[in-house]
């Protein structure tokens, strides 16, 4: 995981460049190592597809329907004569639509495609096994192996295969606030977490919330961004190598670092959509937000705010110089029922017609290379920017740094912290989680 993610860092500098000039660069020649074992190429796609449906399996739904919708548009476009069914289940990171996918799998009633996180959440839950197709041919007859950064592609797949085609990064370590709102209380974007108890005394006696938060994987979301600020990214990344363990010192320090952050939240958090968090800072109710920037696609999107004047950004407090990062993706279950008209799909998801219809409304950038970057607002350029100068590092509350066994019962940890405050025994029962999950 730490090489991937390194060489991720590396080549994710295609992004820099395409900031200073705004146009897609030219495509290298050089492909990145091909997976070792072959595979049969998946049958061509119907042009345009005949009959039958086509049934996508995504939690995109409400204020990130839109950006699901463009990339169908597309399809339906490509494909007039199949019917697609757009199959979302709602709740915020998937924690509703993974249950309900599970269920599908293992009852052998799979979607055509389905929406999963690149690294663990599809490596070692649906890989692993031996329920997704291969689909290193498609990558090599349509270029992909040239555009989609090779750390990236590590993470989608193993010695056998690649599992699954990407279509954005996200940052999950963004700190969200609204500038006028800062102006109006007299505090300024902290930069570290002690800076910002400092502000959040002030906040407080306002009779402003100074952190939002909603419901239970947004404190698992919250405490990356903490974890990743008290102990750094080295750290950070040898918790997941298993080169740090989770009951080491610092690691209980993060801990005690996030239960004082959390004694500046609001109460009623457990009731709370991640929107409504979102809601509280545009409102003024509260003064930050911690999400990832799939909140700029909502508050440009749907709340029609501007970046930079409507709503502004710093990563998260302590994080500067670290990019944590995820990316969605959609991979061919085998057993698919209209496979050829799978495959199409994920054609159009590759594609960087795709990509830039997609990510610019979603509120993510590019998972490939090439992307025009004319077509992203402000925060979207700012994004690629970090992404191509900072320390890439995997996210954990959104399936790269962990298996699903952990992530299972790290949910469980963190309500017995929500609970208790105990930092100590966090720590350990992480411990024992991570022993159990083979980290």
């Amino acid at each position: 995981m730490k090489k991937a993610l390194l060489s991720l860092t590396m080549l994710a500098a295609f992004m820099l460049l395409l900031v200073g000039c705004g146009e897609a660069p030219e495509k290298k020649e050089a492909p990145a190592p091909a997976p070792k074992a072959e595979a049969e190429a998946p049958a061509p796609a119907p042009a345009p597809a005949k009959g039958n449906d086509l049934e996508i399996f995504s939690w995109w739904a409400g204020d990130e329907g839109p950006a699901l919708e463009a990339l169908i548009d597309i399809y339906k476009a490509q494909n007039p004569t199949v019917n697609v069914i757009n199959a979302t289940v709602t709740g915020g990171s998937g924690v509703n639509a993974k249950a309900v996918l599970k269920t599908r799998m293992l009852g052998g009633e799979p979607p055509d495609s389905f929406q999963v996180h690149a690294g663990q959440e599809l490596i070692g839950t649906w890989v692993k096994a031996d329920r997704m197709e291969d689909l290193t041919p498609l990558f090599k007859e349509m270029g992909w192996m040239d555009v989609f950064p090779e750390g990236l592609v590590k993470l989608i797949g193993t010695d056998t295969g690649i599992w699954s085609v990407p279509v954005n990064i996200h940052r999950s370590n963004v700190m969200w606030y609204i500038p006028a709102n800062l102006e109006k209380w007299g505090v300024e974007p902290p930069k570290t977490w002690d800076d910002f108890f400092a502000a959040a005394e002030k906040l407080k006696a306002e009779g402003v919330v100074p952190l939002s938060l909603a419901q239970n994987w947004t404190a698992n979301h919250l405490w990356e961004s903490v974890a990743l600020a008290s102990m750094g990214a080295d750290n950070w990344d040898a918790l997941w190598s298993g080169d740090l363990a989770f009951d080491s010192p610092e690691g209980v320090k993060a801990w005690e670092l996030f239960g004082k952050v959390l004694s500046y939240t609001n109460p009623d958090a457990p009731s709370l959509s991640w929107q409504q968090a979102t809601d509280m800072v545009i409102d003024g109710r509260a003064a930050f937000n911690v999400m990832g920037d799939w909140a700029a696609g909502y508050m440009t999107t749907t709340k029609k705010l501007e970046p930079g004047t409507g709503y502004g950004w710093e990563a998260s407090p302590g994080t500067a110089g670290a990019f944590m990062f995820l990316a969605d993706s959609f991979g061919l279950p085998k057993g698919s029922p209209h496979r050829d008209n799978a495959i199409a799909w994920l054609k159009v998801l590759g594609s960087k017609e795709g990509s830039d219809a997609f990510n610019p409304i979603k509120g993510s950038i590019s998972a490939r290379t090439d992307s025009d970057l004319t077509k992203y607002n402000a925060y979207l350029q700012s994004a690629a920017a970090d992404f191509g100068k900072d320390r890439v590092v995997g996210s954990l509350a959104h399936g790269v740094a962990a298996n699903e066994t952990f992530m299972g019962g790290f949910a469980s940890v963190m309500e017995m912290f929500i609970n208790t405050k105990n930092a100590e025994a966090a720590a350990k029962a992480c411990a024992q989680l991570a022993a159990k999950s083979g980290i």
